[in-house]
This record gives C-alpha cells, sequence and structure tokens, in this order.
C-alpha cells in the first residue's frame, strides 16, 4: 500500500449506522394496491415484511386497505398473533410436520399442496380452515396438475368430516413481472381449471387468489376475489410499470477520511488502484450488513448532495468511497440507499450492481437489523398506527 496521511480520528460522538423505515410510504403504496386489486388484498409480511418489520407493516397495511395478512411460514404467523393482530392470515410454506394444532388454535390459515398435508392438517385438533394449492406452471409449490382432482375430492371428504374447512384456492404467475408473457396465459388457463374442479368436487372456496404484485399491478384478469402483494408494499414494482415509494433509507457516517497519492491500491486484492491523488473515506458497513458483495466496483453513495463510487471490494465490515477533492469530515453521514428523492442510490440501483433483484438487497438488509448491534432501525411513520390492531 501506497504511503498515506495519518487516519483522522473519529469523533466520540460518531452515530452508528441507520437504517430508516418510513411506514408512510408502505401506507401509500397499500392504498395504490388496493384500489387497483378490486378484491380484497392480502399484505404479504413474510421475511420480517420484507426486511421491514413484519409487525409495524402488517399494521400499516391494514390501516390503508388491506383486509388479511400473508407468510410464508408458521413461524412468521405465531407472532403475528402474539402482537393482537386480529386480521385474517394464510400461511402457504410448511413440511408435512408442521404444528398444524397451533395454526388451527391461533386461527391461522393454512395453504394444502398435497394429499399428505391434507391428512396431517385433518388430523389435527379443531377444524383447520384451508387454501387448497395449485401448482400453475412453476413446478414448485402447489399440487401437481394430475394429482389436483384427487386433492380436490380428498379435502372435499375432509370437509363432509368436519376435519378443514376449505375456504380458498391458490397459484402463482411464474412471469407476472412481464405481462405479455404466454406463460401468464397458460397460469391463468390452468388456475380457471383448478377452480373448476374443485366445484366440480362439491368445494366452494370463498376465497381465491393469483396475482402478487406485478400482476395486481398489470393483469386484471389474474385477480379473481383477492389479491397478495408482498414487494409492492415496501416499493417493489417487478414489472416496472408503477412508481411505487421505497420505505427504507440506509446511512451511516464516515469512520475516518485519509488522503492518498495516484497509484494507491484499496482493499483486498487490491482491486482498486487510484488514478489520481484523491481522499478516501471508510464507511462501516459491509456484507454482513446486508450490501451485496458483487457490487464491488459499481456501488455508489450519496456524499453532500453528489454520488461518489465505492472503490475497491466491499468487505464484510467496511466500504471505502472515494471522496476526491472535497473530504468529508469524520462523523459526517453518507447515504447508501433510500427512496432517490434526493439522488441517492435506491435498492434498484444495488440490485443492478450486484445482478440480482431489490427483494434480495432489501431482505438482506433487513436481516442486519435483527443483530441489534451493528444496524441502528428507527421507524418513522408510526404515530397513528398506536393501538391498532
Amino acid at each position: 500500500m501506497s504511503a498515506t496521511c495519518p487516519t483522522v480520528a473519529v469523533p466520540a460522538t460518531a452515530a452508528r449506522p441507520v437504517l430508516e423505515v418510513d411506514l408512510a410510504a408502505v401506507g401509500a403504496n397499500t392504498r395504490l394496491l388496493a384500489d387497483r386489486a378490486g378484491g380484497a388484498l392480502m399484505a404479504v409480511v413474510k421475511a420480517d415484511g420484507f426486511g421491514h418489520g413484519a409487525v409495524d407493516v402488517a399494521r400499516t397495511a391494514l390501516a390503508h386497505g388491506a383486509t388479511w395478512l400473508g407468510v410464508t411460514a408458521l413461524a412468521e404467523a405465531l407472532p403475528l398473533r402474539a402482537a393482537g393482530l386480529r386480521a385474517p392470515v394464510l400461511s402457504w410454506l410448511n413440511p408435512v410436520g408442521a404444528d398444524w394444532a397451533a395454526a388451527v388454535a391461533a386461527e391461522v390459515d393454512v395453504a394444502v399442496p398435497s394429499a399428505e398435508h391434507l391428512t396431517a392438517v385433518a388430523a389435527a385438533p379443531g377444524r383447520a380452515r384451508v387454501h387448497l394449492h395449485v401448482d400453475c406452471g412453476m413446478a414448485r409449490d402447489g399440487a401437481a396438475p394430475a394429482s389436483w382432482s384427487g386433492l380436490c375430492a380428498a379435502a372435499r371428504r375432509a370437509e363432509r368430516r368436519g376435519l378443514v374447512e376449505v375456504v380458498g384456492v391458490m397459484g402463482h404467475l411464474g412471469c407476472a413481472e412481464t405481462p405479455g408473457d404466454t406463460c401468464n396465459t397458460h397460469g391463468r388457463t390452468r388456475f380457471a381449471w383448478a377452480l373448476e374442479t374443485a366445484r366440480a368436487a362439491g368445494l366452494r372456496p370463498e376465497h381465491r387468489h393469483l396475482a402478487a404484485t406485478a400482476a395486481t399491478l398489470t393483469d386484471p384478469r389474474s385477480h379473481h376475489t383477492m389479491s397478495r402483494v408482498g414487494a409492492g408494499l415496501v416499493g417493489i414494482d417487478p414489472s416496472g410499470t408503477t412508481a411505487l415509494r421505497g420505505a427504507l433509507t440506509l446511512t451511516a457516517p464516515v469512520v475516518s477520511v485519509r488522503r492518498v497519492p495516484a497509484g494507491s491500491s484499496v482493499g483486498y486484492g487490491h482491486h482498486h488502484r487510484t488514478d489520481r491523488a484523491t481522499h478516501l473515506g471508510l464507511v462501516p458497513l459491509g456484507y454482513a450488513d446486508g450490501l451485496p458483495r458483487a457490487a464491488s466496483g459499481r456501488a455508489e453513495v450519496l456524499v453532500r448532495g453528489a454520488r461518489r463510487p465505492l472503490v475497491g471490494l466491499l468487505s464484510m465490515d467496511q466500504a471505502v468511497v472515494d471522496l476526491g477533492e472535497r473530504p468529508v469530515a469524520p462523523g459526517e453521514t453518507v447515504t447508501l440507499l433510500g427512496p432517490g428523492d434526493a439522488g441517492e442510490p435506491t435498492a434498484a440501483d444495488w440490485a443492478r450492481w450486484a445482478g440480482t433483484i431489490p427483494h434480495e438487497v432489501l431482505t438482506g438488509l433487513g436481516a442486519a437489523t435483527r443483530l441489534g448491534t451493528r444496524l441502528e432501525r428507527h421507524v418513522t411513520g408510526a404515530a397513528h398506527l398506536r393501538g391498532l390492531v
């Protein structure tokens, strides 16, 4: 490493990195999505509300037009009940050996994608509310077409015995982010067939839901009685057709600043070498905090109203910003991600730099706050939600 001037010490009062959650943005996004859905709106708060806090996002969504909540695992559903939320909750991704008794006791609806799941759910004490789940062309979760008729017949038999109540049928589109893709036509056709098959078996499900965020925004033919939205609540539109507002802002103090001559190597492996004399600032964030390492060499941050590049490889807990000839003072705040109002990078920018999707970026950042030590989490726009369940 080339010789440098001494590092400037960080002030003792410097703040920690902060991840701010703007629930007002979640509320505005929910209202827009509820208007587009036409029918009921299920707010999907899986993965801790896409990293924004499941309970906070759930309360906000319910206050702005959502009437249902959705999660994957029962481990995500039960804390919603523990927080006092009484809206209908659906959990749709559980192993056969899940604690179905706990789901029934907590009045959590569950998805049933197979005969084995149905048998296990029907054996739980009480009467489970179930949504039969059909595979609409992704070869992922949901019953395959060859087993759907048998599942519907078995569900009707269990319903007649008082073991379950079939309240819904659900599916998922594989290409909804591309509205004109023919796989969506195939998915809608398969779902229509699945509904007719269920009806022929004697089932009368009140709730029928196929559309997620992208289809809710672009494909009214897929809406049925309810739409499920998760990414859209926090500002992600996979279809790229609608302006939704990002709800996370990530800021961090500069730990230290140093001036380096041209030709200075930066970071592990010396992947970056300065092409001029410049100032480098050290930011105490890295891939352990959710910044995608694959964005190294492309990512930028906002410093005093201007974008500046991050240089060198992103480390586990450190990133270096090239400040040029306008160095900041140690302790001064830079913005790594936000809604873009002031020109700061957005989740979409970070996803592009890392070759991924905004969902991965936001859930990674949110996961870091659960450690409770490295990122401090602030929530704004929540005053009107006090006491709301």
